[in-house]
């Protein structure tokens, strides 16, 4: 049987993956002022175990203000740094996967309750919320609070916390950083037309709209580790009217490239609760190929991509280089093992769970004599 591409090994800049399947960042909205809990360790740990290439923490808040909820990851202190040791420390104990992280600021879409007690936007003066920034002051949805449109000040300060945490990452030994430009969060809100309005020189034309997120993506760069790599996650497309296109994406792509982007994730949607997706399997891998198509840097495509074939395909027809998991790994956190019997590949399980090896597939666990 020829060999599934799903399971050839491939490289971001520097760092070695063993496979092509790597695991997205979902948030968990489980930590308590920022800091990891418990929770985390379990997640986490889980994910690590499956077999996949690469582990991505959640969207992790630069700033306090820069959560999406009041539960979410942040690494802005000396207390979420030494709660993300601790749970590292543990993951690293058992398992060899890299792990990345999203650094992040969901800009107006900050100070939500948390999705499965509604999600809706809490407003500054609740005990659980504050007043959100953004490009300017229009809110995401009607009847929200607006936000504090973010003068030069602010965006010094925003910038500045985002390269202190890629400080703090690469304190942690974290094998990647991912900026996220995605999803209508802030630096996809500076992107788009629909949020952003301003006529001073973060504002207006594509150039203008790219040079805040640019900014940050420079300074992260400058903060992380110099070998390792640092990824930008980005919306393909706002599917609305007068919004952020393809086209755009592209030349962010472009522009991200020439300064050292080492991959970029193609997403799409979230700055507009007026978007309008034609939701399938696949539906976002023709963003992912016309960014393909545009740049040499490495390629992750995501979105309702459950199916092993299916995975197969995007990768063998050139549209993409990787594929990210994200609920579909939630679902089954053993999508990679499962993957692996069906092409005949092999992946790597810890020792605890060789004994589980379906005797169909005596080929399954790769067992290495160094471990």
């Amino acid at each position: 049987m020829t060999q599934a591409i799903l399971f050839t090994p491939f490289r971001i800049g520097q760092t070695e993956l063993v496979n092509r399947i790597v695991i997205a960042p979902m948030c968990q909205y489980s930590a308590e002022n920022g800091c990891m809990t418990d929770w985390h360790m379990i997640h986490l740990g889980q994910l690590a175990l499956s077999g996949a290439a690469l582990l991505t923490i959640e969207a992790t808040g630069v700033t306090p203000e820069g959560r999406i909820t009041y539960a979410d990851v942040g690494l802005y202190s000396d207390e979420c740094e030494a709660a993300m040791r601790r749970v590292l420390d543990g993951i690293r104990r058992w398992s060899d996967m890299p792990v990345a992280i999203q650094l992040a600021h969901a800009g107006r879409k900050a100070s939500t309750e948390v999705p499965w007690k509604g999600g809706t936007q809490l407003p500054p003066d609740h005990p659980q919320g504050w007043q959100t920034e953004a490009p300017s002051a229009l809110p995401h949805s009607d009847g929200e609070s607006p936000p504090t449109a973010l003068d030069k000040e602010g965006l010094v300060r925003v910038r500045n916390a985002f390269a202190d945490a890629a400080r703090r990452a690469a304190r942690l030994g974290l094998d990647a950083v991912q900026v996220h430009a995605a999803h209508g969060y802030l630096l996809h809100q500076f992107l788009s037309p629909l949020s952003n309005r301003r006529e001073d020189e973060y504002g207006g034309s594509l150039e203008n709209r790219m040079r805040f997120p640019l900014e940050v993506f420079d300074a992260v760069r400058a903060a992380f580790t110099a070998d390792r790599p640092v990824t930008v996650r980005v919306s393909g497309t706002d599917w609305a009217e007068g919004g952020w296109t393809i086209e755009e994406t592209v030349e962010f792509a472009k522009a991200l490239e020439a300064r050292g982007c080492s991959a970029i994730h193609v997403s799409s949607g979230g700055v507009t609760p007026v978007q309008r997706i034609a939701v399938g399997p696949s539906y976002q891998v023709p963003l992912a190929r016309a960014v393909k198509a545009a740049t040499s840097m490495p390629v992750i495509t995501v979105g309702l991509i459950t199916d092993f074939v299916q995975a197969e395909a995007i990768l063998s027809t050139g549209d993409a280089d990787l594929i990210a998991l994200a609920r579909a790994i939630l679902y089954d956190p053993r999508w990679p093992w499962h993957a692996a019997a069906h092409f005949g590949a092999a992946v790597k399980a810890p020792n605890q769970y060789l004994r589980s090896q379906p005797r169909q597939f005596p080929n399954l666990f790769d067992v290495r004599a160094d471990d």
